[in-house]
C-alpha cells in the first residue's frame, strides 16, 4: 500500500515550494489590492465619522461600530476556529496508507497538487468562511444591543408566563446564535468529511471498511453536536409559537397559539425535543462503540417522528376537531390575540359609542346652524390641492419650490396650511457645478394661509408671504432653508465662492453660510475623502473651495433622523414649523418590534398607504413587517443649521428604554421640550393610519363576533381617487361626550362594512398634546339597521345632483378643470356634516382658486359660492342659488356686475397673464434670462389687472354715482 505523505506515522513527501519570484510577486499583488480597498474603505469610514462629529452624534457612530467590529471579530474567530480545526483534525486523522484502488489512486494525484499549499488553503478556507461569518454577524447589532440592553415590559404572555422582553429582546439573539451553530456545525462537517475523504478516511468504492475509527469518530461527534442543536431548536420553537404568524380567516398575519398550535405543536416540540436530546447521545456514544448503526436508527426515527408528530398529528387535530367545532375551540385563543395586539398597537384605551348618523326629529334648525360653527373649524383649504397656488403666487424665482402636499399646523388658534420656500435644482438657471452647488445653496421663507377661509377670487388668503417673509411669524426669524424636504444634493458653503441669498426689486444679495453644521473642508485629507465619497474629483481641486469651506449633506429631514437614531422607524411627512425664532422640521419616530406575543402583524407600507402618499411620503420598506408601535420620539431639525434633537415623548416604552440604555445621552428628557414646540407638536399620521387599519377588525372584543367577521370594517377609498384609501385629515373640532367644551386639534377618519359603502363608524383622535385628553382615540358606531351614508355614496349624491352637475358642466366650461378637495365628515347632534370645497382651475392660469363649497346633512344638500351660505341653505336659512346660464345672471339686487367668466377685461388679463406664464417657462428653459424677468413682470402686471378688474365686478354700485 502507497504511503500517504505526511501521515502520524510514515514518513513526509518532500515536495517543492514556490520560487521566491513568484512568492514576491503573489505578495506585492496582494500588498496593493489590500492597500486599495483599505482607501475606498477608509473614505467611506471618515466621512461617516466626519459627519456624525458635525451634528454631535459621534457616540452613535463609535458604539455601533464597536459593536459591529466586536461580533465581526468574536463570531469570525469562532468560526474560523471550528472550521479551520475540524479540518486541522480530520487532516491529522487520516489513515497512514491507503489501499490499493482505483478510487485512491485517482485521489493521489489531488492530494500531491494539495500538498505543498496545505497550510495557505487551511489559513484561507478559515480566514475566508470567518470573514462571512463575521460579516453575518456584524449585521446583528441592533439584535445585540436590544439583548444587552433590554429592559422588562412588566407583562407576561398568557402561555408560558414569560415577560414580553424575552420574545422581543433574548428570543432573536437565541434564534441567531442557534443558526450561527447550525452553520458552524454543517460547515465544519463537510469540510472534514471532504478532508477525509481525500485523504482515505472515508471510502465510496474502495474494499473494505467505508470508514476509519478515527473518521467514525469525528463524523459522529460533529453530527451529534447538530442534532443537539436541532433539540434546542425544538425547545425554542415552543417560544416561537406564541410570535408565529399563521394563515386565520379571522384576521390577516393571524400571531400567537391557536388550538392546534397549544394542544398539537406545543406537546410535538416537546417529544421531539426529547427525542434529539436521546438522538445526539447516540451519535457522542460512537467515540466508544465505532459504530453508526444505532445514531442512523435514532436519527431515522427522529425524521419520522418530525414528520407523524410535527406535521401529521397537528393536521388530524385541526381537521377532526377544529373545524367541526372552530369558533368553540378557538374563542380563547382569539380573545388571547385580541388582548395582545389592542395592547401592542395602543388602541386598547379606544373609546366605543354608539351614534345614530341621523339627526334627531324636531332639532330646531337655528340651532343646529349656529352648532355647525361651534363644532368644528371646517377646512377649506385642502392641502394636497393648493400647492400650485402656493407655487404660482409666492414661488417668486424659478429656484424655488414648495412640496406637492403642503402640511396643517395651528398658529393662534387657526387651522394653518404652512409650507417652506425650499431650493428647487431643476430650476436653476444655468446647471453647472458651482451653480448647483456653490452658489444656489438654499430656500428662503415660509408661506402660511388660512386653512378655514380663502381669499380674493378662491386663492389662498396668506398669513405669512412674501419675500422675504413676512405676516403673523414677524419677520425677526432666520428664514433661509439649508434643510429641506427637496434638499437632496449636496452644498459646499462658508468659503470663498458667495451663495445667492434672494432677489427682490433691487437685484440679487449675497451671503455666505454661517452656521457650524456640515463639515470643514480645510483639510486636504477630508477633501481627498469626500472627491472619492461623492465620485467628484473637483472638490481635491476647485479654487471655489478654501478657509471656512463647509459641506452639507443628508439634507432631509428624515435622513438626519434615521442616521443619528438608526432604531427609528420614521413617520412620512415631516412638517414645518416656526419655533422661537427659528424654522424647524416635526419628525414623529416610533419604536417598532415584530416579536410581540400574540399581536397580529401589520405591513407598515401598505399600512400608511393613501391618496396622497408617494415617493416622499413612504415610511419604511414595503416588507417591513411589525406587531407592536409606539409614537415613543418626537425629533426636530433645525432648517438653517440642520441640528437634530431627539425628545422622549413616550416614557413607558420599553423598547424606547432598550435603546436609550443603549446609547446614553441621544434622547433628550420630555421635559426639555419647550412651549413653543409643544403648541405645534400633534399625533402623528402614520401612527394613527396603522391603528385604523387595525381597528377595523380589532375593535370587536368579543371572540364569537371576531370569528364570525359580522362587523369588520374597511378603510373607504378616497371618493375623489379610485383605488386608494383616504387619508386622515387633521381638523379642529368637539367631539360628543368630550371633556373638552372647546374645539380640539384633531386627525379624523371614516370607516365603512366590509364590501359596502355606507358609514360604519368615525373615527378621531385628540391630536394637540397641549390637552390632558391627547391620544385618546373615540369611535362613533353607526346602527347597521339604518344605513348612514358613507364618503363614496355623499360623493355620489354630490355628482348626480341635477342642479350641481349642472353647475359643475358650467364651472369646466372654457376648458376649465373642476377638482374637488377633501370631504370632511363631522359628527353634528346624531348626524353626519358632510363637507368638500371645489376648486376650478381655469384655461387661463395654471392653479386652482376655490370658487363652490358642497354641504350635505341629514339629507339636505347644498351648492354654495362660501361655507356660510351652504351651511345656511342645509340649516333653511338661506335660499339656494340657482345655478348661472350664459344668458342668465346671477341672482341679486342689481348691484353687482355679471361673474368674472363673462367680464371682458377680466378675460383679456386672464389670457396676457397665460402667455406671459408660457413665456416665461420657454424662455427659462432657453436661458434667456433676460426673457424670463420680461415675462415674470408681464405675468405679474396681467394678474393685478385682472384682480382689479374682479374687484370692480363686486364692488357695490354706488347710487349716488
Amino acid at each position: 500500500m502507497p504511503d500517504r505523505g505526511g501521515g502520524p506515522s510514515g514518513p513526509r513527501m518532500r515536495v517543492g515550494r514556490p520560487s521566491r519570484r513568484a512568492r514576491t510577486l503573489l505578495m506585492t499583488l496582494g500588498v496593493l489590492a489590500v492597500l486599495a480597498m483599505v482607501f475606498i474603505m477608509f473614505a467611506g469610514f471618515w466621512t461617516d465619522w466626519l459627519w456624525f462629529r458635525s451634528v454631535h452624534y459621534s457616540t452613535v457612530f463609535t458604539t455601533t461600530l464597536w459593536t459591529k467590529i466586536g461580533l465581526f471579530a468574536v463570531f469570525g474567530l469562532v468560526m474560523a476556529g471550528a472550521v479551520g480545526f475540524n479540518i486541522w483534525l480530520a487532516h491529522r486523522l487520516r489513515p497512514p496508507l491507503s489501499a490499493m484502488s482505483m478510487e485512491q489512486q485517482s485521489l493521489d494525484r489531488y492530494r500531491m497538487s494539495v500538498a505543498p499549499f496545505k497550510k495557505w488553503l487551511l489559513l484561507g478556507i478559515a480566514v475566508l468562511v470567518g470573514l462571512i461569518a463575521g460579516a453575518s454577524a456584524a449585521g446583528q447589532w441592533k439584535t445585540w444591543l436590544m439583548y444587552v440592553n433590554g429592559v422588562p415590559f412588566g407583562q407576561k404572555d398568557p402561555q408560558f408566563h414569560m415577560d414580553v422582553s424575552f420574545y422581543t429582546f433574548d428570543l432573536p439573539w437565541y434564534r441567531f446564535l442557534l443558526g450561527f451553530g447550525f452553520a458552524a456545525a454543517v460547515l465544519s462537517l463537510i469540510a472534514a468529511a471532504l478532508v477525509h475523504y481525500l485523504y482515505g478516511g472515508l471510502r465510496v468504492t474502495s474494499p473494505g471498511a467505508r470508514a476509519t475509527a478515527a473518521a467514525t469518530g469525528h463524523l459522529s461527534v460533529l453530527l451529534g453536536i447538530f442534532v443537539s442543536l436541532k433539540a434546542v431548536a425544538y425547545w425554542l420553537d415552543r417560544y416561537g409559537l406564541a410570535v408565529k404568524s399563521s394563515d386565520f380567516k379571522a384576521a390577516d398575519n393571524w400571531t400567537g397559539l391557536r388550538y392546534v398550535d397549544a394542544n398539537a405543536y406545543l406537546p410535538a416540540k416537546t417529544i421531539l425535543f426529547c427525542i434529539a436530546a436521546i438522538c445526539a447521545a447516540l451519535f457522542f456514544a460512537t467515540l466508544w462503540r465505532r459504530t453508526w448503526q444505532l445514531p442512523v436508527i435514532g436519527f431515522g426515527l427522529m425524521v419520522l417522528s418530525a414528520i407523524l408528530i410535527g406535521g401529521l398529528y397537528p393536521a388530524i387535530v385541526q381537521k377532526f376537531q377544529v373545524q367541526p367545532n372552530e369558533q368553540a375551540k378557538e374563542s380563547p385563543y382569539v380573545e388571547k390575540n385580541i388582548k395582545a395586539t389592542r395592547d401592542a398597537y395602543g388602541i386598547a384605551g379606544s373609546d366605543v359609542k354608539d351614534y345614530p348618523g341621523v339627526p334627531a326629529a324636531g332639532t330646531d334648525k337655528a340651532k343646529l346652524r349656529q352648532a355647525a360653527d361651534t363644532t368644528a373649524s371646517i377646512r377649506l383649504l385642502d392641502p394636497n390641492i393648493v400647492s400650485p397656488a402656493f407655487q404660482q403666487l409666492q414661488q417668486v424665482k424659478g429656484y424655488y419650490a414648495f412640496p406637492s402636499t403642503l402640511a396643517v399646523d395651528r398658529y393662534k388658534g387657526q387651522d394653518t396650511v404652512i409650507g417652506l420656500r425650499e431650493l428647487n435644482i431643476g430650476g436653476i438657471p444655468k446647471n453647472n457645478w458651482i451653480n448647483d452647488h456653490f452658489k444656489y445653496t438654499h430656500g428662503y421663507g415660509v408661506v402660511a394661509a388660512k386653512g378655514t377661509a380663502a381669499g380674493d377670487q378662491g386663492a389662498p388668503d396668506f398669513t405669512q408671504s412674501d419675500l422675504p417673509s413676512k405676516g403673523m411669524f414677524g419677520t425677526d426669524f432666520e428664514q433661509r432653508i439649508y434643510y429641506g424636504e427637496q434638499t437632496k444634493q449636496y452644498s459646499i458653503v462658508g468659503g470663498p465662492q458667495k451663495e445667492l441669498d434672494y432677489s427682490d426689486d433691487k437685484g440679487e444679495k449675497e451671503t455666505s453660510y454661517q452656521g457650524d453644521s456640515g463639515v470643514n473642508l480645510d483639510n486636504p485629507v477630508n477633501r481627498a475623502a469626500y472627491a472619492l465619497a461623492f465620485s467628484e474629483p473637483q472638490i481635491m481641486y476647485s479654487g471655489a473651495i478654501g478657509k471656512g469651506s463647509r459641506i452639507l449633506y443628508n439634507r432631509t429631514p428624515k435622513e438626519r433622523v434615521e442616521a443619528v437614531a438608526p432604531w427609528l422607524t420614521i413617520d412620512g411627512a415631516p412638517y414645518p414649523a416656526v419655533v422661537n425664532g427659528r424654522v424647524v422640521w416635526i419628525v414623529d419616530a416610533y419604536t417598532t418590534t415584530n416579536g410581540y406575543p400574540y399581536a397580529s402583524r401589520t405591513t407598515l407600507g401598505d399600512t400608511t398607504a393613501d391618496s396622497l402618499t408617494n415617493s416622499q411620503r413612504a415610511v419604511v420598506a414595503q416588507e417591513n413587517q411589525v406587531n407592536y408601535i409606539r409614537n415613543s420620539v418626537k425629533a426636530t431639525v433645525d432648517a438653517y443649521d440642520g441640528k437634530v434633537s431627539l425628545f422622549q415623548w413616550d416614557t413607558e416604552d420599553p423598547v424606547l428604554k432598550t435603546w436609550m440604555k443603549a446609547f446614553p445621552g441621544t434622547v433628550k428628557a420630555k421635559s426639555e421640550i419647550s412651549k413653543d414646540l409643544m403648541a405645534h407638536l400633534r399625533y402623528p399620521q402614520d401612527l394613527f393610519k396603522v391603528q385604523r387599519e387595525l381597528l377595523t377588525r380589532y375593535h370587536v372584543t368579543d371572540p364569537q363576533t371576531f370569528l364570525s367577521g359580522s362587523e369588520a370594517w374597511a378603510v373607504p377609498d378616497d371618493p375623489t381617487t379610485k383605488g386608494t384609501a383616504v387619508p386622515p385629515y387633521y381638523l379642529s373640532m368637539k367631539m360628543p361626550d368630550q371633556p373638552e367644551k372647546d374645539q380640539v386639534f384633531s386627525l379624523t377618519t371614516t370607516f365603512t362594512p366590509n364590501e359596502r359603502d355606507n358609514l360604519s363608524a368615525f373615527m378621531a383622535v385628540n391630536a394637540d398634546p397641549g390637552t390632558a385628553d391627547y391620544g385618546k382615540i373615540r369611535i362613533l358606531k353607526m346602527p347597521t339597521s339604518k344605513p348612514v351614508d358613507g364618503p363614496k355614496q355623499v360623493q355620489s349624491k354630490f355628482n348626480s345632483e341635477p342642479k350641481i352637475a349642472e353647475s359643475i358642466r358650467l364651472l369646466r366650461g372654457g376648458d376649465s378643470e373642476v377638482e374637488y378637495g377633501n370631504l370632511l365628515a363631522v359628527p353634528l347632534d346624531g348626524g353626519m356634516l358632510y363637507v368638500e370645497p371645489v376648486y376650478v382651475r381655469s384655461a387661463g392660469l395654471k392653479y386652482p382658486l376655490l370658487r363652490k363649497v358642497l354641504v350635505t346633512y341629514g339629507g339636505q344638500t347644498a351648492f354654495e359660492d362660501t361655507l356660510d351660505k351652504a351651511l345656511g341653505v342645509v340649516f333653511g336659512a338661506e335660499t339656494a342659488t340657482p345655478p348661472a346660464t350664459p344668458n342668465q345672471p346671477p341672482p341679486g339686487d342689481g348691484t353687482t356686475k355679471p361673474p368674472t367668466g363673462q367680464d371682458p377685461t377680466v378675460k383679456a388679463a386672464l389670457a396676457d397673464a397665460s402667455k406671459a406664464f408660457d413665456d416665461a417657462d420657454k424662455a427659462m428653459k432657453a436661458g434667456d434670462w433676460a426673457a424670463y424677468g420680461k415675462a415674470q413682470a408681464d405675468l405679474s402686471a396681467a394678474l393685478k389687472r385682472a384682480v382689479e378688474a374682479e374687484n370692480k365686478l363686486t364692488t357695490p354700485a354706488n347710487p349716488g354715482g
